[in-house]
């Protein structure tokens, strides 16, 4: 599990499909890795296969990890947001996060609002139930808070809805945020508990009733 509070800014520096896979270099910085231990890249859960003392680490992405997010994106010098597994002492300064991307959402306007910044994020319209204005979103595996909804949105062929959001220069500068270009793809995840609610309501009559 992850809080999307970003530790490190990584380099990639390697970036290899084959085979509807991919091997992945990372320069993550941290030189205490453990072999097997789960590191969040851009939000998605991926397992370190070996490591470094100088914290050169390798994963393996599977054709499902392809197929679910844009990592296939990332190339020799790409920047990538990094976070480890939060330890059972640590504070959960974002929300819970795990790493399992729901889907591909695109960077659609940056704008300057004084020393922060104002995003919208363009997201398919399947997570629309789950995001909620002033709850916690994660695009690229950074816990963000909603600041607007705006629904009704289609780019291309595709139904959505776009994602208000306001970066503090923090995160602005210690995160990819600012290497991206509007119509960058990046990995979403809604908040897991609205998918517990919701699956709990479907299978459970007698509270879908007292919720109504």
């Amino acid at each position: 599990m992850f809080s999307g509070i970003i530790e490190r800014l990584g380099t990639v520096r390697s970036a290899s499909v084959r085979d509807r896979a991919m091997d992945l270099t990372v320069e993550t910085g941290f030189p205490d890795l453990e072999l097997g231990e789960s590191v969040a890249v851009n939000g998605v859960c991926l397992t370190v296969e070996t490591f470094d003392k100088a914290g050169v680490a390798t994963f393996h992405l599977s054709g499902e990890t392809l197929s679910r997010t844009p990592l296939d994106q990332l190339k020799a010098g790409s920047r990538v947001n990094l976070e480890r597994a939060v330890a059972a002492s640590t504070r959960l300064s974002g929300h819970i996060v795990q790493g399992h991307v729901d889907g591909v959402a695109t960077l659609a306007s940056v704008e300057k609002a004084g020393e922060s910044y104002a995003l919208r994020v363009f997201v398919p319209q399947a997570l629309r139930q789950y995001v909620v204005e002033k709850g916690s979103i994660t695009f690229d595996g950074i816990s963000l808070t909603v600041n607007e909804l705006h629904d009704d949105i289609t780019r291309g062929n595709q139904a959505g809805f776009e994602v208000g959001l306001t970066i503090i220069p923090h995160t602005w500068e210690h995160t990819n945020l600012s290497t991206l270009s509007i119509g960058d793809r990046m990995d979403v995840e809604v908040d897991v508990l609205s998918k517990y609610v919701e699956n709990l309501l479907r299978f459970s009559p007698s509270l879908a009733k007292a919720a109504s």
